[in-house]
This record gives C-alpha cells, structure tokens and sequence, in this order.
C-alpha cells in the first residue's frame, strides 16, 4: 500500500500527470510510460486503486507523433499554464520535433519554465520532472538542468552539452554533468527497499563518475530502510520543506533518461518513488519487461 493510500482515511489521493505533446515527438516516449502509470495500483489487490490520472497537452487539438500516432489533446497549453498547479508530475516526450520547439522556442518551454518558477516558490508540494530521451534538451534550454546531473539519447551527448554550456553561461550559472546512464534522478527523496545489493534506488554516484560505498570497489551505500510507501508522506513534513527548498529548483525532482526504452526504465523508478516499490515491480512483472536500473546524483533524504 502506498503512502498516498494510507496517509489519510479519505478517498485515496491520485497521483496526477501532464504529458507534453508537441508534432513529431516518439509514440514509445508517450506510450511506454503510458503504459507503466496506468497498471500502477496503489492496492494490487483492488485495481480501482488507480495511482495515475493522465492529461495530455499540447498546440493544437490532436499531436502526430514521428511515427504517425494521433494522441486527441485534453487542453491546449493556455489552459495548461492555468492548471499548472494542478500537476505532481510533468513528462517531456523526446522526438525529431525538439528540434523545432527549440528553434521556434515554442510550447512547452514556457510551461516547463512556469513548473520550476511554481515549485521554487512554493517547495511544500513534492513536484517531479520526467524527460525522455532528447527531451532534455528542452530543459537545457530553459536553465533547468543547471548545476545538476543530466544524460539523453547517446547520439546526443554532444548537443546536450552544448545546450547546457550556452545556458550556464547566459544565465552566469553552474554547469551540468553529462552523464552516460540509462537515467538519472536529481534531488531524490528517499531510499525505497530493504535489500541494499538488489535496491535501485541508492546507487549514488559523485560528480566524477564514481560510485560512493563502503569500500574502494564503488560499493552501495547502505540503506536507510525507508519504504516507498513513506516518500509522499515524509515529505511534507515542514523539516523535508526546507531542506527542499534550499535544493536547485526549489527541490524538484528532475529525472532524464536515454534512448527511448529507458523512458520505461524511468518510469517505474517513478512509480516506486510516488507509489510503492511492490507496485513497481508488479507492473514490471505483468509487462515482462527487465527494469534496467538508472542512478541518482548527489541525493539526499528530505
């Protein structure tokens, strides 16, 4: 059971997501998370414990993807930039039509920016960004990736850094480590699991690469033990607030991920993190699908 079940005796608090559409993004990149959030239960005893509610945004009333999906918008982004407050999580899809949101510095860009002004100002609400494959270039181009950890589509390292540098120095700001990962959390909130050899959330790697343990050989560090079903609720405690909000980005938890099939990878890191480990795992099982486990940079438990 999760902490968003179990923390009040109210109806169970949904978990809610905007998805960022734009023509030309990838099918897999909406798809496979897709896919991931809506088996996510909160009980997987009761399958009307639905963890997820998704919307869609985007420019115009349907989005084409690059492979000829039409995905029908729920609001365009006007109506996004109103409700934004609404959403925990926003998903940045990756795609060939980056490249032209980025020339035409068109939507989302604004939206993404307005989510960190948004979580800067008011960190007691736990708010989570999730780009896929070259969607983050999308946050390197709006500064958010800065003094943080970041990885893309390997066939995009070079760009990423490129974007990220051109930023930094615009904004006289800290620079992005580049990193060659499946995915990668900054900000992360707590360690999930009790098993510290099989547990994917507490590799934590230094700016240089290295993993951190207890032995020269990048062991992991231990665990503090803490479930899943803790995260949601611990961190609205006002101590987890200002820690939060002494973090980049007002305590955001930015992830970026690789080639597509890592969008799912990242995904059920997301799941484990806002729901339940178990419920990761279910999902996972049912789907057939290995998780390939990403890291996190520089984590704290707040």
């Amino acid at each position: 059971m999760s902490a968003i079940a179990d923390s009040n005796d109210g109806p169970i608090e949904v978990i809610k997501v905007l998805f960022t559409l734009y023509p030309g993004y990838n099918t897999l990149d909406v798809a496979g998370p897709l896919e991931i959030l809506s088996r996510s239960l909160h009980d997987a005893k009761d399958k009307s414990t639905k963890a997820f509610e998704v919307q869609f945004a985007g420019p115009g009333a349907a989005m084409t993807s690059v492979q000829g999906l039409t995905i029908k918008a729920d609001m365009d982004y006007d109506d996004a930039n109103d409700e934004i407050e609404d959403f925990d999580v926003i998903i940045v899809p990756g795609g060939d039509g980056v490249f032209e949101v980025l020339k035409n510095k068109s939507e989302p860009l604004n939206l993404l920016t307005k989510y960190v002004e948004l979580q800067e100002k008011n960190p007691a609400k736990e708010r989570t960004i999730l780009a896929i494959d070259v969607g983050s270039l999308l946050l390197a181009q709006q500064g958010m990736l800065e003094g943080l950890a970041a990885t893309t589509h390997p066939d995009y390292y070079t760009r990423l850094e490129t974007i990220c540098q051109e930023a930094s120095s615009r904004d006289l700001s800290m620079r992005t480590d580049v990193m060659e990962e499946r995915y990668v959390v900054n900000n992360a909130r707590f360690d999930l699991g009790e098993d510290p050899n099989n547990n994917p959330y507490i590799v934590k790697k230094t700016r240089d690469g290295k993993e951190e343990g207890e032995n020269t050989a990048g062991a992991r560090r231990k665990s503090l033990a803490r479930k899943g079903s803790n995260a949601w609720k611990e961190s609205r405690r006002r101590e987890s607030i200002a820690r939060r909000a002494a973090l980049p980005l007002g305590g955001m938890r930015v992830i970026t991920t690789g080639g597509v099939t890592a969008g799912l990878d990242a995904s059920l890191y997301l799941v484990g993190s806002l729901v339940s480990h178990e419920s990761a795992l279910e999902v996972a099982r049912v789907m057939q699908y290995t998780w390939v486990k990403g890291v996190t940079v520089d984590a704290i438990d707040v």
